[in-house]
């Protein structure tokens, strides 16, 4: 338990620190500049006799959506995956742009799998990886040749200038004629210590048992000569495997990419990573021969020891090897923790121990929406584009760097609280390097030639997501909420002129995929009652798309759900408004005396967009909602501070002050229902789970009038348990700031419980521990409460996959709020 005066002191200090979050960024947009998605909101006219155990049910009923999809070589069909019941792989689906469907066979399925494949500068063959081995199609004729079939699986191919294709089998890289067939070693890299060549006798004993015994120096002798003559045949030799290139046994890769050449390879590694602990263990007690079972699971941020980025140019003609200076990055000399050691000195006094500064060091940087690379090679010349960000979340940076290893930043993005992990893709198109950058407040799209100026191509108070070069480098087709926060359509930019069109108007969350021949888009899209399905759409403006599959079942469709209202709230805690979607009674009357009671519902991940015009990622809540309001119950769901979809400032308000804002957003949509809804205010209970479920925490236990009941699912309890990169971007790192997790934890708060809990928790839970629950628990037992319970579930993860579970999971909640809020 932690000293009452330092932990009243961080309580206190809780909304201080709401404002203490400075950046780089635009001011933010104002409401205004944020309209409401042009969406209809429906109530059906009659209950739809919604169960739970429907609801909650295997979700093969809904139907199962596709995904993966991909199109044909020839562009005339698309494929997608589909999960089939019963089996463990999904079912692969060709779908010609009429309609035609059929499944593809196993025995075909490597004759589809190019969908991660590479093209070749001239447009004729794509190389790609199916199940480990490498294959080449002809996109003219469509034939598929395999070129290897081997236990260790082939990576990252790549097309070099010669026509030959490379591609990487543990630490070697290859090159082979797509033609002849012939495999060519190009490099070997190896963490291992170089190899010693053998030494003449070393020390008193070593010389004098040479000077004794003739056998020992005859021997030393001929191995001496045998390594000389050895090493001479290999540089003679123009068949002989080049020698392997050794970067030493305390060292691991993290990645690596080959120049368009063939010569050049740059290596990512850094120091074997060993953890500060080695107790990070998950017991299951559900195991087939009856005994308890230890299985391995992630580093806590109080544990994680972030290794320090190194990288290397190896010449694989030459064997030359190059270290690349990342220190010489613009900022890294910054001291970017200042005012966080000065604010936790001022909180502890002499109790806080503040670190010194340390050397900044850095990571890749990964988009962790599409999984962009890092290491990006010009198309067709040896020139490297990287991206890197610091270890402590506060800049990245895309730099290029030469065959000389001369690097040099081309641009820097720094944020005073933390840059965001999505928006980072980049990659060539022409002589030039477009990038996302949320610089102007928002996910924007830029273009630049190294060293040259900096282009805006599309910017607004809206987020460009997945940008992609068509194939003749003369657009980028994006995805972006232009329209409203909650509506995703898909537009173009041309490179050449910036002028910016829209392909779709379809009013709902749309993904893309451009054809091979830039003349068509594979839609998959959904709205807010209707689950994702294909679409085909020609790039011409009158056209409207057409739907390719049917997924979605008939049952399904034949109930009448609700389309809840999206309404924008206004606050006097930030310049924008709060989105939320609002559910009403079947009979809804605003004029009717009694008032209704109500569910908010808060969505999980922090950042996380739930109040969109598509098909939502809880889908079994969207259900649950429509169950509440054949109840009586009015619901919103409501995308809080900290959610995606509404630019950086909106991100990182939580910033060393998790939920407060979110909490101060969760009143100010209790206060619109008991204002506009004709909601009994003393009357509404909350939800969510994971992020949600800690939310739920922080209003029961910081704000004991603001919700009559809360249900918290998978919840998170003590930040300092939580794992490195997604808590210490918001929270820094406990031994810098103990202060931001303490007052962001809800374990340290608990005292404030005064109205009905329920805690559920799954067991086999790797991303949120169930030792969180278990210590909280405790805590609450001391703290003498009775008012909670907790519901365990033992062979569930983080996401539930039993239906049973599901089930037991929502009947406990809606007996909460049924004997709560009525």
């Amino acid at each position: 338990m932690p000293n009452r005066s330092i932990s009243a002191l961080l309580i206190g200090a809780a909304f201080v620190l709401s404002g203490c979050a400075q950046h780089v960024s635009a001011p933010q947009q104002s409401s205004n500049s944020l309209p409401l998605p042009v969406v209809e909101s429906h109530r059906p006219a009659t209950s739809q006799q919604l169960t739970l155990e429907q609801i909650m049910a295997n979700p093969k009923w809904i139907g199962f959506a596709p995904n993966a999809s991909h199109w044909r070589l020839d562009g005339q069909a698309v494929y997608y995956d589909q999960k089939v019941n019963g089996q463990t792989y999904p079912q692969r689906v060709e779908v010609t742009l009429d309609g035609q469907q059929r499944i593809i066979p196993i025995a075909e399925r490597h004759l589809t799998d190019h969908e991660n494949g590479v093209i070749n500068p001239q447009n004729t063959l794509k190389a790609y990886v199916h199940r480990g081995n490498l294959f080449v199609a002809s996109l003219p004729s469509g034939s598929v040749t395999q070129l290897t079939q081997n236990s260790e699986h082939v990576k990252k191919p790549r097309f070099l200038t010669d026509g030959r294709i490379a591609y990487r089998q543990g630490n070697q890289y290859f090159a082979i004629d797509p033609v002849k067939g012939l495999s060519h070693q190009l490099v070997d890299f190896r963490f291992e210590k170089t190899p010693q060549a053998p030494a003449s006798p070393q020390g008193y004993l070593e010389q004098e048992q040479a000077e004794l015994i003739q056998w020992i120096a005859s021997n030393q002798t001929k191995a001496i000569r045998a390594y000389k003559a050895d090493e001479n045949w290999k540089r003679s030799d123009p068949s002989a495997t080049k020698a392997p290139v050794y970067l030493g046994e305390d060292h691991e890769l993290v990645d690596s990419a080959l120049s368009p050449s063939g010569r050049w390879l740059v290596v990512a590694y850094q120091n074997k990573q060993i953890p500060k602990s080695d107790d990070n263990i998950m017991p299951n007690y559900i195991t087939a021969n009856g005994t308890i079972e230890a299985r391995d699971v992630r580093v806590r941020v109080a544990d994680d020891v972030p290794a320090a980025l190194k990288m290397l140019l190896i010449d694989t003609q030459q064997g030359s090897q190059h270290i690349v200076d990342l220190d010489a990055l613009p900022g890294m000399k910054d001291d970017v923790f200042k005012s966080v050691r000065d604010a936790n000195k001022k909180a502890y006094g002499k109790q806080y121990q503040a670190p010194e500064a340390q050397p900044r060091s850095l990571q890749l940087m990964a988009n962790w929406g599409d999984g962009s690379p890092s290491l990006q090679w010009h198309p067709t010349r040896d020139q490297l584009a990287i991206m890197v960000e610091a270890n402590d979340n506060k800049d990245r940076w895309i730099a290029t760097v030469d065959t000389q290893a001369n690097i040099r930043s081309q641009h820097r993005l720094h944020d005073d609280a933390w840059v965001n992990y999505s928006f980072n893709n980049f990659g060539w198109v022409g002589d030039s390097i477009y990038y996302l950058s949320e610089q102007s407040g928002y996910s924007a799209l830029y273009l630049k030639t190294p060293n040259g100026a900096e282009t805006t191509l599309v910017s607004g108070a809206f987020e460009v997501q997945f940008p992609k070069v068509s194939s003749n480098q003369e657009h980028i087709y994006f995805k972006a909420n232009k329209k409203s926060p909650g509506i995703y359509e898909i537009y173009r930019v041309a490179i050449e002129s910036g002028r910016i069109e829209a392909m779709t108007d379809l009013n709902g969350m749309t993904d893309f995929i451009l054809s091979p021949a830039d003349d068509s888009l594979a839609l998959t899209h959904s709205k807010m009652d209707q689950p994702p399905e294909l679409f085909f759409s020609q790039l011409a403006p009158t056209q409207e798309p057409q739907q390719l599959t049917h997924i979605t079942s008939d049952t399904f469709k034949s109930m009448e759900w609700q389309v809840p209202e999206t309404i924008a709230i206004e606050t006097p805690h930030s310049t924008l408004p709060v989105y939320a979607k609002v559910f009403y009674p079947t009979d809804y009357d605003a004029t009717r005396a009694e008032q209704y009671p109500a569910v908010m519902f808060v969505h999980g991940a922090g950042y996380l967009q739930n109040v969109h015009a598509g098909w939502s990622g809880y889908f079994r809540e969207y259900m649950f909602h429509n169950f509440l309001t054949e109840h009586g119950y009015v619901v919103m769901d409501i995308d809080y501070r900290a959610s995606a979809g509404y630019g950086r400032d909106w991100r990182t308000a939580i910033y060393r002050n998790m939920g407060y804002p979110e909490v101060e957003d969760m009143a100010a949509g209790v206060q619109w229902m008991a204002t506009n809804a004709n909601v009994a205010q003393d009357k509404v209970g909350v939800y969510g789970g994971s992020y949600g479920g800690f939310l739920t925490f922080m209003a029961l236990f910081n704000e004991p009038d603001l919700f009559a009941a809360g249900a918290a699912l998978r919840p998170v309890t003590d930040w300092a348990h939580y794992n490195a990169p997604y808590t210490s971007n918001i929270l820094n790192t406990p031994d810098l700031d103990p202060q931001a997790y303490r007052v962001s934890s809800p374990i340290y708060h608990a005292e404030g419980l005064s109205k009905p809990l329920l805690i559920n928790a799954p067991m086999l839970d790797d991303n949120v521990f169930f030792q969180d629950v278990v210590r909280l628990v405790q805590r609450l037992i001391e703290l003498e409460k009775d008012n909670f319970e907790t519901a365990i579930f033992p062979v569930e993860p983080h996401g539930f996959k039993e239906p049973s579970s599901w089930l037991d999971e929502y009947k406990r909640i809606f007996k909460l709020f049924e004997q709560h809020l009525k």
